[in-house]
């Protein structure tokens, strides 16, 4: 499989935690994939409570330099209110593994500097990247969700893959 470079110009990569980068809320609908991971370029998703979250993953060729060990992906995340109370998204928790093991945690308040409310039948869309020192790793977390009655839960985020054209695939 051959890798084209994918560039966004309105992509601003700061940190794991998200703080400056790009949100859309209301936006167009994106094509989803129903189910859990799929190949590269797909979309993977998981509902917990009637909230839907499809996150797809985009290796960002233009922003790594594999020499120097630094592979960088953006991560396009959709949040969907399918049931019937308006919801806020409080808090974010990620889980980053790299390819050889190491665990990187992210924990705060909101994303991309937002806390969210999404009516039944709303969505909310943003943006943001996470660098890694390792051709490939996988994600996976989780958002709490506040109801108007002060009622909090978690809604998972789904595993996703960070893959790129630079790792080596080895059979036993």
């Amino acid at each position: 499989m051959t890798s084209s470079k994918r560039s966004n110009p309105r992509l601003r990569l700061v940190d794991p935690s998200g703080a400056k980068d790009e949100a859309r809320g209301e936006g167009s609908r994106r094509e989803q994939a129903p189910g859990g991971p799929r190949t590269r370029g797909s979309a993977y998703c998981a509902t917990t409570r009637e909230i839907s979250v499809t996150v797809k993953p985009i290796f960002l060729e233009d922003q790594s330099s594999p020499a120097d060990n630094h592979y960088v992906w953006a991560y396009h995340v959709r949040i969907e209110n399918r049931g019937s109370d308006t919801v806020q998204l409080r808090n974010r928790h990620w889980v980053i593994t790299d390819a050889i093991g190491r665990i990187q945690e992210v924990r705060g308040a909101g994303v991309v500097g937002q806390q969210p409310v999404l009516k039944p039948g709303k969505s909310f869309e943003y943006t943001s990247g996470t660098p890694l020192p390792t051709p490939s790793g996988i994600m996976q977390g989780s958002y709490q969700m506040e109801r108007e009655d002060g009622e909090r839960f978690d809604v998972r985020i789904p595993a996703f893959s960070l893959d790129s054209p630079h790792q080596t695939m080895r059979l036993n």
